[in-house]
């Protein structure tokens, strides 16, 4: 029996092991595929032989009787996935924009403003949704038009086609590539525009939308510049209101993520949200109302990769504890990315927040773990050792990218990043119990508003501090793409080591340990054989007489 159970483990352990391989081979090949068909067209033609080929291999497969562990069945299912990968790019670039024949040219079109305005310090852009095509258009306009979502317009420009151009770090921006991440092929820039409706957007993310800038402007009641534009950048990602010299401090000293609602901020939330539900709901209704609550914060904020990756992550969270499972977090990275990327397959090159905060989480999974076992000297106290091992291992995962994207290495970010990552989770409460509160007593929030506004000032001082300093960051010249691809394999390669060494003197510790015990054994044996043998055997029944002692008053023999 204990054979054929230690047999049933170790096929369940190959089988489950084989299932993981074959997900993340799956995945991985549908992703390369949507990475080279970014890069060049492939003909319809070697779509369907890439088909082909993959069914023949099946059909292989099935014949020879195989399990699904068979090189047939692996080889099938990557280049099923790597054509589907194909496939997917090649379908979104068959229907052509109806605005190709009018580019460069003065249009009056009209539409519908189908997300909130993003106002800047001297401009707004607006992603109108154009009412005969239903596509949509980045109209660019006055900083101070009275324009809301769900207001119709009428808008009058130059219709123009999206070009790169060179930024002030010496780096080439795709900006044609971005904005077709963002459902955009076209823009209309100092648009002059006209409100001729309002309230025809979606009824509840017009509501949400409303709460949204009522929970602003109680911040803006109760809390000094540039304060309460902190708290708007903490809590709903909103970074209009901190300034141009102070956002640039942020992107200095590494912290910038903190204002654009990246996954740390939406895990906060989330982790904040299960809590609460956790005093008053079972798991299942917790679920629920988690999911949905977490769905409506998403709405609220924008749904941007990062926090559409963050949401889907943290609901797989809530639906692994609602059920009973173990949520594996690496799975559930890779099914948020591969699901998001198969709805939008223009994120996984051209969306830099997806690719940042992608490789971010994979250095938390795989990298922290192993840095954290070198930091034993750093204090635990108030996550102190937490916070520098999460800051190291996300630094030099998101470090390739960001070079080849932005240019700009923080020398102080680990540093900023320890001192100011322990206040964010006080100061979003904080400043959230502040806007609630304000719309009860509003003479009360100011009061409560002075409490947070230190844990915000903190976080100012720190960024405008460490952005003095000279040497706070430097450039760094622009380089090919593939010295990224070449820097992430040699990166890969280290971790693949380092967690072999670490699982090699794990191994060697227990089998040291073994070692000690059974010498333990040895020296006990030794000391019993000094002991007379006519003695042992006196103490030592025979098994019959064992039996019969242990049977008692049992009616059986």
């Amino acid at each position: 029996m204990i054979y054929l159970a230690r047999q049933g483990v170790l096929r369940y352990s190959y089988q489950s092991g084989m299932s993981s391989v074959l997900f993340y081979g799956s995945a991985i090949a549908f992703c390369v595929g949507i990475f080279f068909a970014s890069f060049a067209i492939f003909p319809q033609a070697f779509i369907l032989l890439l088909f082909a080929i993959s069914f023949v291999f099946g059909v292989l497969w099935r014949r020879t009787g195989s399990a699904r562990s068979s090189p047939f069945f692996f080889v099938s299912l990557l280049l099923l996935c790597f054509a589907l990968g194909l496939f997917r790019i090649d379908v979104t670039r068959t229907h052509e924009s109806a605005f190709v024949p009018f580019e460069n040219q003065d249009v009056t079109l009209e539409g519908v403003v189908a997300r909130e305005p993003d106002i800047r310090s001297n401009s707004q852009q607006l992603y109108i949704r154009e009412t005969q095509s239903e596509e949509l258009v980045l109209v660019t306009t006055d900083a101070f038009a009275d324009i809301s979502y769900g207001d119709r317009l009428v808008f009058t420009g130059t219709l123009e086609a999206p070009e790169s151009f060179e930024t002030d770090l010496g780096r080439t921006f795709n900006y044609s590539g971005y904005l077709r991440a963002r459902g955009v092929t076209h823009t209309v820039s100092f648009a002059e525009v006209t409100v001729v409706a309002r309230g025809e957007g979606n009824p509840i993310i017009a509501g949400l939308l409303i709460a949204k800038h009522a929970f602003m402007r109680e911040l803006e009641y109760a809390l000094p510049e540039p304060s309460a534009g902190l708290a708007e950048g903490l809590l709903l990602g909103a970074k209009r209101a901190l300034g141009d010299n102070l956002e640039e401090a942020f992107r200095r000293v590494g912290i910038i993520h903190i204002i654009v609602l990246s996954g740390y901020n939406v895990m906060i939330v989330a982790e904040a949200i299960m809590r609460l539900l956790s005093f008053f709901f079972k798991p299942r209704i917790r679920m629920l109302i988690g999911i949905t609550a977490i769905s409506f914060f998403a709405l609220i904020v924008g749904l941007s990769a990062t926090v559409v990756r963050a949401s889907i992550m943290a609901a797989l969270v809530l639906i692994a504890r609602a059920t009973g499972r173990t949520a594996s977090v690496t799975r559930s990275l890779m099914f948020a990315g591969v699901v998001m990327v198969l709805i939008n397959p223009y994120l996984l090159v051209f969306d830099p927040g997806f690719q940042l905060s992608f490789m971010a989480t994979l250095g938390l999974i795989f990298l922290a773990p192993l840095i954290e076992r070198k930091l034993h000297f750093a204090p635990t106290t108030f996550q102190i050792r937490e916070f520098i091992t999460a800051t190291i291992s996300t630094q030099i995962m998101v470090l390739p990218i960001l070079l080849f994207l932005i240019g700009q290495f923080s020398v102080v970010a680990i540093l900023a990043n320890v001192l100011v990552l322990p206040a964010v989770p006080l100061a979003m409460g904080l400043s959230f119990v502040t806007a609630v509160i304000g719309f009860v007593i509003p003479q009360l929030a100011l009061i409560v508003g002075f409490i947070t506004h230190l844990s915000l000032a903190y976080i100012v001082h720190v960024a405008e501090i460490l952005s003095l300093l000279p040497f706070a960051s430097f450039l760094v010249p622009a380089f090919p793409f593939w010295i990224v691809i070449v820097l992430y394999a040699l990166l890969t390669h280290m971790i693949v080591r380092w967690s072999k060494r670490e699982d090699d003197h794990a191994r060697q510790i227990h089998n040291d340990a073994r070692l000690t015990g059974f010498s333990a054994l040895r020296t006990q044996y030794a000391e019993w054989t000094v002991v007379p043998l006519e003695s042992v055997k006196a103490k030592i029944k025979s098994p019959r007489e064992e039996l019969r002692s242990s049977r008692g008053d049992f009616p059986f023999r």
